[in-house]
């Protein structure tokens, strides 16, 4: 780049020269002609000056252009891993918050099987006392059966011992 800058203040120091002879008029010494020469000089000078500063300025623009592009893509840079270890977090968020999720509901679900084989244990033992207080009232039925039918018996046999006693008494006559 600077080789370029140096190459366009040759071709406009040599521009500049050439300006400055077709001025002065291609020769001849006379008086007037070295003040023109003089202010030709001059003018080469400063028209060598500006263009110089004129190179040096574009170089400078260029040169913060460059820089600007730079920049530029060194921020888009840092946005783009910003962006990427802000979507990393937010992953690794979702995923403590999933697995979080997981447990909790692993948990509910083992209370819940927790809460099954309580209740069926308590049904079991429900009925197992219902069972056993229908085997008792069951037995106390056949007890009290069994007591009343002893007291039928007993009365029947009562009964029987009565007509038996009445029958004996019957005298019966020897004539027979």
């Amino acid at each position: 780049m600077h080789t370029r800058t140096i190459g366009s203040v040759g071709v406009l120091c040599t521009a500049s020269i050439c300006a400055a002879l077709v001025v002065s008029g291609c020769g001849g010494s006379s008086p007037g002609s070295e003040s023109h020469a003089a202010s030709s000089a001059e003018s080469l000078e400063r028209n060598e000056r500006n263009a110089e500063a004129a190179a040096a300025k574009q170089e400078e623009a260029s040169e913060s252009q460059k820089n600007r592009e730079l920049l530029s893509q060194i921020e888009a840079r840092k946005r783009e891993e910003a962006a990427e270890a802000q979507a990393q977090k937010t992953e690794e968020a979702a995923k403590k918050k999933l697995a979080k999720a997981v447990k909790e509901a692993k948990k509910r679900e083992e209370e819940a099987a927790a809460k099954v084989k309580a209740s069926e244990r308590a049904i079991r033992e429900a009925a197992a006392k219902h069972n056993a207080s229908a085997e008792k009232e069951a037995a106390a039925t056949r007890k009290r059966e069994a007591e009343n039918e002893k007291k039928a018996a007993a009365k029947r046999r009562r009964a029987a011992e009565r007509e038996k006693a009445q029958t004996v008494t019957i005298p019966q006559s020897p004539s027979g």
